[in-house]
């Protein structure tokens, strides 16, 4: 392997089945640069080592050593070793894409030992009727993960998750006193796989700058980790940290011991930062010039910012690049029984951004004061559908996830149309506002671009709570753009948020009922419950007098975003936590729906006040509106095959033509007198995504009535309202 100057990584941990994206946007960029750049995904090198049957031996041998096999499950998962460990590696080549056939075994009752991770599958066969063999086979083998998983942590390292590591020591770390007594400790067996890794890369890379990305709390503890050994046996090396973390909890930073392990903080986008920060390294004797970051200086941190340098637009930051990454050793699970949650943990998706920050920047539990929600930056449709196919090219992947804050409809429009008028195959996914722009047609439009689901905040179900923090919905949009989502085929999940400031018990429940409405009718397939969070750097946060609530403010010397805080209110949201996720698992089974919502409960609460039909009735009030002359017309059909016909009109037979349209599910037959068929059919041509010119409402209502009277009648006819609820969109 080459030498590269910058040696770019992701801690442990965050996904299993897809690269978290910050590195290789890094590197995308520094290839624009003619930097040179290795990257990799130390969190999925960590588990390929600790899921190996030389790791997991290891395991069992230090649980054994350590006398900490006490619970009758580790008992019983230790009493059958030889058993998780003869199916180990197979079970992770499957996860991996690799042993398609193993799912039979898999399926089987025998294969798999089984502890407490498999008492939740009562319902199996039913849940996974329509998911199939395969999706029923890795949702089996990540169950036997978990049991591991749970293993590790009661036996050998009670900070292990697949997803994180030692979470709780960067969350809400005010003060960097724990961290560091941790940091003084021995290394765990997890932290042992760690820098064995590490070293091996360094030695491969010799890099002169090592770049941390650390997107979550649950990768600090790792971080910090690397950066305490590269101090120590490489102190010629800097290390520069960046990423999600830094850019929210960060930026009150002034305790000297957090630059014992690293040499920079950067914030916010990191582009021209880190540009800057390889400048620092490589050119040492170069006056040192600096955007948004930390450093040392005289034993005092200090914050610097003194480049003039504008940041980099979206069109100027590169394609992301995945090289490096092993791409085929990623782990698809299915943790639960659900097409629409597995998203998030199955199949290897590329990561894209449609713009940059959100077009509404309004809530009031966000960051919207911090740059990476403010500064809002669209890219350019035709720019973004370059950078997939290029990525396509490069990764032989050609799922996408558009990790927007919320993707605005507007662009998800004209990328949809870029896609269709390429004549791509793709599959997307992206997080939205549930806003009224999502209209049946757009949904249909996403839809046949390659849009399989979409994320978005719903957060809690009440018009007054929406009002309050700002979103810019009400309930009954919410129902109708999911109604538009799942009739187009796109499926649905919810973001849900209990706990905000003056929500009542009453609020609670009621917003609980909606939920279950929406879910009963099949309009959300799944969701997610958040209790609110305080956040240093939301409109709440920065006033919280003005939402009713006393902050406990604490001396920051670490990191600083979770405020602690009283509701004077007095209600104890904690106590609905787990209620509500237990209904919400059984609502995405399909199940629960006829329960009383105090069954989900083991204290008293009131009844609600939501009437039973309540979302049905929603769904029944939108208004439909007659389209303008700026409206685009998008035809996604074919050119019909055409039959000679005749009609009675007004007493008198006239020539028609009988239009079949063929479409992949089934086909539509429509009757017009001849020339109008004619006419229509030219008019559907200049109406595809791949005509030169957009073709608007007022193109096709001036052409018709060059040639005969009142557009409105035709355009309402039962033909032309088949056409419409088919392949012919206003948009």
């Amino acid at each position: 392997m080459e030498q590269r100057d910058v040696l770019l990584i992701t801690p442990p941990f965050t996904q299993l089945n897809t690269p978290y994206p910050a590195t290789a946007y890094i590197k995308g960029f520094l290839n624009t640069k003619d930097v040179s750049a290795f990257q990799m995904d130390l969190g999925i090198e960590v588990i390929l080592e600790l899921f190996s049957k030389s790791g997991m031996e290891s395991i069992f041998d230090i649980a054994f050593d350590n006398q900490s096999i006490t619970s009758a499950n580790s008992q019983r998962i230790y009493a059958l070793q030889d058993q998780y460990l003869k199916v180990l590696e197979p079970v992770i080549s499957f996860l991996q894409g690799h042993q398609d056939t193993l799912a039979r075994q898999l399926c089987t009752h025998n294969y798999l030992p089984r502890a407490s991770r498999f008492e939740q599958l009562d319902d199996m066969e039913w849940a996974f009727g329509n998911m199939g063999m395969q999706d029923k086979a890795k949702h089996l083998a990540t169950l036997y993960l978990e049991d591991l998983s749970d293993f590790i942590k009661e036996c050998v390292d009670e900070n292990f998750g697949f997803s994180r590591y030692a979470e709780r020591l960067g969350m809400s770390a005010n003060s960097f006193d724990e961290i560091y007594k941790h940091l003084q400790s021995d290394l765990t067996p997890i932290d042992k796989i760690t820098i064995e890794i590490l070293e091996k890369r360094i030695q491969e890379v010799q890099p002169k700058l090592v770049c941390l990305s650390v997107p979550f709390p649950g990768n600090l503890y790792s971080s910090l980790r690397c950066g305490q050994y590269i101090k120590e046996h490489y102190p010629h090396i800097k290390i520069a940290f960046g990423g999600g973390f830094a850019n929210t909890e960060l930026r009150s930073v002034t305790d000297v011991r957090v630059f014992e392990f690293i040499d920079y903080i950067a914030l916010d986008d990191g582009e021209l930062p880190l540009e800057l920060i390889v400048r620092d390294v490589l050119k040492p004797d170069a006056e040192r010039v600096f955007k948004r970051t930390f450093i040392l200086e005289n034993d005092t941190v200090v914050y610097k910012n003194n480049s003039t340098t504008s940041d980099y637009k979206q069109s100027q930051v590169g394609t992301p690049d995945y090289s490096d990454l092993l791409l085929d050793k990623y782990i698809s699970v299915i943790e639960i029984a659900n097409p629409m949650h597995s998203l998030w943990s199955d199949g290897r998706w590329n990561k894209l951004t449609m713009a940059h920050g959100c077009y509404w920047g309004k809530c009031t539990f966000c960051d919207i004061s911090l740059n990476y929600i403010k500064l809002y930056e669209p890219v350019a449709a035709n720019l973004l559908v370059d950078r997939m196919e290029e990525l396509i090219a490069q990764t032989g992947e050609s799922g996408f996830h558009f990790v927007d804050e919320a993707a605005p409809p507007a662009l998800m429009r004209a990328v949809a149309l870029e896609i269709l008028k390429r004549n791509l195959s793709v599959t997307w996914w992206t997080n939205i506002r549930f806003e009224k722009s999502f209209t049946q047609d757009l949904c249909h439009l996403l839809k046949a671009s390659g849009c399989i689901a979409i994320s978005g905040g719903l957060e809690v179900a009440s018009d007054r709570l929406l009002k309050l923090i700002d979103k810019g919905v009400t309930v009954a949009q919410v129902a109708q753009v999911t109604r538009n989502l799942t009739e187009s085929g796109i499926m649905v999940h919810a973001y849900l948020m209990y706990g905000y400031p003056t929500q009542t018990v009453q609020e609670t429940v009621d917003s609980l009922e909606m939920v279950r409405q929406l879910f009963e009718l099949g309009i959300i397939q799944s969701g997610f419950w958040h209790q609110f969070a305080l956040t240093a750097h939301s409109p709440v946060g920065m006033n919280p007098e003005a939402y009713g609530i006393i902050p406990d403010l604490k001396e920051i010397s670490f990191a600083n975003n979770d405020v602690q805080f009283h509701d004077p209110t007095g209600v104890n949201h904690d106590q609905f936590s787990y209620g509500l996720k237990k209904s919400l698992f059984n609502y995405m089974h399909g199940i629960g729906f006829e329960l009383e919502l105090q069954d989900w409960f083991d204290f008293k609460i009131p009844q609600t006040t939501i009437s039973n039909n309540f979302i049905e009735d929603c769904l029944h009030n939108e208004v439909y509106k007659t389209p303008k002359a700026n409206h685009k017309i998008i035809w996604l059909g074919n050119e019909p095959l055409r039959a000679a016909s005749q009609l009675i009109k007004n007493g008198n037979t006239i020539d028609s033509l009988k239009l079949l349209f063929h479409q992949t599910e089934n086909s539509l037959e429509i009757e017009l007198e001849e020339h109008k068929a004619i006419w229509l059919i030219e008019q559907l041509a200049l109406a595809r995504p791949q005509a030169p010119h957009p073709y608007t409402y007022g193109n096709m209502k001036s052409n018709y009535e060059s040639q005969w009277k009142h557009f409105e009648s035709f355009w309402y006819a039962t033909a032309m309202e088949e056409l419409k609820q088919h392949q012919l969109l206003v948009l």
